[in-house]
This record gives structure tokens, C-alpha cells and sequence, in this order.
């Protein structure tokens, strides 16, 4: 009786064991899946297998381009407009589709993208459909492009409402030519935790994450960015120019020269420099460039901005006289191109 007693004692106390290790273990695998280091995930799959920021196509169709393919190849273009339904309904190009921001991911996902040849975005200026393309690029979809100027560049009408009410050269007296202060000491990625594991996961899910959030989060104003700089805020101010321009026309004060040549976005140059306790704003010359870009940061879990309409609405006057790039210039970059209206 007492050797069966003791070898029940043992079995049950065996099983407890077994048992035992089996949650640790379950703990164990757990923890491991908590810890991924998912930017780290994300940065290694973009710099390996879809470096898009710094090697991809051009991301802006002009009007120009735009017209001639919707004339000789209509079929292979994909229209999207994501203004509001009622400047939609005002006038668009013919054969866009109108689709909210927040709903554009989901749209694309739900056509069959690889048989055009352009998924062409269209907003007012060009910048909110910078930020677009960036994070369908992300996703997967090459093809999908920003109507450069936004619909500001197919017909004046519509500049009138948008490109031409922002153009300015109220920050010129501002604008400085002393050199770069240096970029911050190499430090930490910041931690993004979707709970994903996988590449195509994680960014799934951030992707998701930043069209719900909208193009809001990602606007300043220079009037923001300057007040902000005086008041010693909290921002940093990225300037993504090459070097010769930061130094003339010159750069708003405090600026740090982050040159595109360089590819600076990446972990063998620059990225680590960048803020993960203050805001990145970044500018170039259109506002278009600087959203793209953005885009890709904050799928990084960076807190990266874009300044509206860029050195276009800072120091316009100083662009035109320079022959400064991308200068908005109403006679080259306004087509008047037909339109339609209604929905």
C-alpha cells in the first residue's frame, strides 16, 4: 500500500512538473514574441528587399504625363481623387474615383493593381497624396504615384482654391545661410508594438494604423514651425535639401541639412539621428517630397511632419528669381486641362 501511495506521489508530482514547464515554456515563447524588436523587423526588410525612399521611381506624375497617358493608354490608368466629396463634385478628371483618405488602403487592396499600369493619386496640392503613395509604396503597390502639384496643375481653377493661395514670401527676411548645426548623436530606433511578428504583418498593420489616423497629424505651418523655433519647442527641423541650396536661398534657423544625395534615411547613414522625443518636421521645396518621406519614417514609429507647400510658401519671390527647383510657376505648371463636374 505504501509503494503504490509513494508511486502516485511521484506521478502526480511528475505531471505538476511536466505541466509546469510546459507554462514556463508557453511564458517563455510568450515574452520571446513580446520583445520583437518590430521597427528593427521593418527597417531590415525595407533596406533589403524595398528601399523605396531612397531608390524607387519618382513618385509625382506631372499633368503633362497624366494627359498623354489617359490619351494614348486610358486603360492602364487608375484614377483616385481624395479630396472632399463636394470639391469632387465641383470638377475632377475624368474617370477618377472619389475615395476618403482614411478608405484609400482598403481601396487599393480591393482593385486589381497590378493591371495598371499607374495608380494615380490626386488631392489639392500634391502633399496628402505624397503621403499616400509613400505608404501604398511601403505596402507593395510601385505603381502607385502623386499627380505632382495635385489637381492645382491641371486646370486654374482649382490652383485657385489650393496652390496659388499658399505661395509666399513672408519668411524670406528669416531665411539664414550660416552652416548646418550637427545632426544629433546616433541613438535608439523608437519601438513600434503592433504584436506582429512578420515583416508583411507589422507593416500591414502600421499602414492600417496611419490612414485611419488621416494627413492632419503629419500638416505644419511655417507659421507653426517658426513660432515653435523662437519659443525654443519641440521641434526638429529636418532640411532635405542639397547642400548648395541649404546654403543659398538659405534655410530656416535651426535647420539641420539632411542632403538627399546622401540617402540619409537609412541605418548606414543617418536614421538614427533622427528624434524620438521630438517632433521631425521635415521641408523641401513643395511639401510633396517632405509628406513622402514622412510617411516612411512614421511607419517607423517616428513623430515625422511635413511643412505645408514648402520653401513655395516661405520664400517664393527668392525661388523665382534664383530658378530655385519646383518653383510654382502658374504659366508652366497650371495645364488648364478639361475636367467634369458632379459625381
Amino acid at each position: 500500500m505504501m509503494k503504490y501511495t509513494l508511486k502516485k506521489s511521484f506521478l502526480t508530482i511528475g505531471i505538476i512538473c511536466f505541466a509546469a514547464s510546459l507554462l514556463l515554456s508557453g511564458c517563455a515563447m510568450t515574452q520571446t514574441t513580446r520583445t520583437v524588436d518590430e521597427t528593427k523587423v521593418l527597417v531590415d526588410f525595407f533596406e533589403k528587399e524595398r528601399d523605396y525612399v531612397h531608390e524607387g521611381p519618382a513618385f509625382v506624375m506631372t499633368a503633362q504625363a497624366l494627359r498623354t497617358n489617359l490619351l494614348t493608354k486610358p486603360d492602364k490608368q487608375y484614377l483616385i481623387d481624395i479630396r472632399s466629396p463636394e470639391a469632387f463634385a465641383r470638377g475632377h478628371i475624368k474617370g477618377s474615383v472619389n475615395v476618403d483618405f482614411k478608405d484609400l488602403y482598403k481601396h487599393v487592396k480591393g482593385i486589381d493593381a497590378k493591371s495598371y499600369e499607374n495608380i494615380v493619386l490626386i488631392c489639392f496640392a500634391g502633399q496628402a497624396t505624397g503621403y499616400a503613395s509613400s505608404l501604398l509604396r511601403a505596402a507593395g503597390y510601385p505603381n502607385a504615384v502623386s499627380l505632382k502639384w495635385g489637381i492645382s496643375s491641371w486646370a486654374h481653377v482649382f490652383a485657385e482654391e489650393s496652390f496659388l493661395k499658399n505661395i509666399s514670401s513672408a519668411r524670406a527676411k528669416e531665411f539664414i545661410s550660416t552652416p548646418s548645426p550637427p545632426k544629433n548623436p546616433p541613438g535608439a530606433l523608437p519601438r513600434i508594438n503592433t504584436g506582429k511578428t512578420t515583416p508583411q504583418e507589422i507593416l500591414d498593420a502600421r499602414i492600417q494604423t496611419l490612414f485611419a489616423e488621416g494627413f492632419a497629424p503629419v500638416m505644419v505651418t511655417s507659421c507653426c514651425l517658426f513660432n515653435d523655433f523662437y519659443c525654443n519647442g519641440q521641434f526638429y527641423i529636418i532640411n532635405y535639401w542639397p547642400p548648395n541650396l541649404y546654403k543659398n536661398p538659405g534655410h530656416i534657423p535651426g535647420a539641420v541639412n539632411y542632403p538627399p544625395g546622401e540617402k540619409p534615411f537609412k541605418t548606414t547613414t543617418h536614421l538614427a539621428t533622427l528624434s524620438t522625443t521630438k517632433a521631425n518636421v521635415l521641408y523641401c521645396f513643395t511639401g510633396q517630397t517632405s509628406a513622402y518621406v514622412a510617411g516612411y519614417l512614421r511607419i517607423l514609429g517616428y513623430d515625422a511632419r511635413s511643412l505645408l507647400f514648402g520653401a513655395n510658401g516661405m520664400i517664393y519671390d527668392q525661388m523665382k528669381s534664383n530658378k530655385v527647383p519646383n518653383a510654382f510657376i502658374p504659366e508652366t505648371e497650371i495645364m488648364n486641362y478639361d475636367y467634369v463636374k458632379g459625381n
